[in-house]
């Protein structure tokens, strides 16, 4: 897909990296909310993170701020704002009926080859597209928080998906820098979620084992450190003579661990207020001492990116 124009529909955190991407990546983005003054906000808040991105050389793109900028205008009517694209990705908040309204509207005033895409991260296809017309267009391109410092993209199709809008939407993906993977099928809380869900499930039941600081030790400064740049089942496939060999390894002790693993966490009760307390101790729910902690975790994704992909070219 040669550079041309999408549409994003919210222009929350998530609009605004989205808005971002596509603009690094060459693409004309109309960026649309219901409110002027949200979309003024939104500008101002995207001009000073392109400006900081380039003075600490991370941003994204050939193009300078300035031309990237220009590609970005605003739009409060959502047929004007959607009138050309040929890619819309919708970033409202995750509410079901909220999303089902949005759709709705946009299967009314989209031609039959534009793709409607959702960044929900949580809500399946089939719950948001089933009944529309243009049901065939109709994908979850979810993005992983922060857009613009991680790249990857689970690209998850509903059961009458076209193939051939999964397939424009994985080049799409490549084409603006992401990293995006296919789900052959839908399921609940896709392949990241699912992952992600697993490791804080078992991270909540160690609580009184291990302390929360070192427990995220444990992932920062151990697991997570491979997981930069493996998976799971390339770690299993080096750590012996591949998979089969880790299998006929490890298999016995594998099951004997998970076997005490226990049920999934209510995750409320004095375990909740003991890993808040010590959550807390460690970064206080200030929202100065947060954004502070964001900006930092940011910054750290963003020297990391730049690092995976020289290695990459190299």
């Amino acid at each position: 897909m040669e550079p041309g124009q999408v549409a994003i529909i919210g222009s929350g955190l998530i609009g605004r990296s989205w808005a971002m991407v596509f603009a690094a990546g060459g693409f004309k983005v109309k960026l649309y909310d219901v409110a002027q003054q949200q979309l003024t906000s939104a500008l101002e808040i995207i001009r000073k993170q392109m400006k900081d991105l380039e003075e600490s050389g991370f941003l994204k793109g050939s193009l300078s701020v300035e031309q990237q900028l220009a590609l970005i205008s605003v739009c409060t009517d959502l047929k004007a704002a959607v009138e050309g694209a040929t890619f819309i990705q919708e970033c409202t908040p995750e509410n079901l009926e909220l999303k089902k309204k949005i759709f709705s509207q946009l299967d009314l005033i989209v031609g039959d080859s534009a793709i409607l895409s959702s960044s929900t991260s949580c809500l399946l296809p089939s719950k948001l597209f089933t009944g529309l017309k243009h049901v065939k267009q109709c994908i979850v391109s979810h993005p992983v928080n922060p857009p613009y410092y991680v790249p990857l993209v689970e690209i998850v199709p509903h059961p009458e998906t076209d193939p051939s809008t999964t397939e424009r939407t994985y080049a799409l993906m490549k084409k603006i820098g992401q990293s995006p993977v296919r789900l052959n099928r839908e399921i609940e809380g896709f392949a990241l979620n699912r992952l992600q869900y697993a490791v804080i499930s078992e991270a909540w039941r160690l609580e009184g084992v291990i302390s929360p600081a070192d427990l995220d030790l444990v992932m920062s400064d151990g697991l997570g450190m491979r997981y930069a740049f493996i998976g799971p089942l390339e770690t299993m496939h080096l750590n012996a003579e591949g998979i089969s060999n880790y299998c006929e390894r490890y298999c016995e002790g594998m099951r004997l661990v998970l076997n005490t693993f226990g049920p999934v966490p209510e995750f409320s009760g004095e375990a909740e207020q003991k890993i808040s307390q010590a959550m807390s101790e460690k970064i206080p729910v200030i929202p100065k001492v947060l954004d502070a902690r964001r900006k930092w975790r940011d910054e750290c994704l963003a020297g990391l990116s730049k690092l995976k992909k020289q290695m990459k070219s190299d």
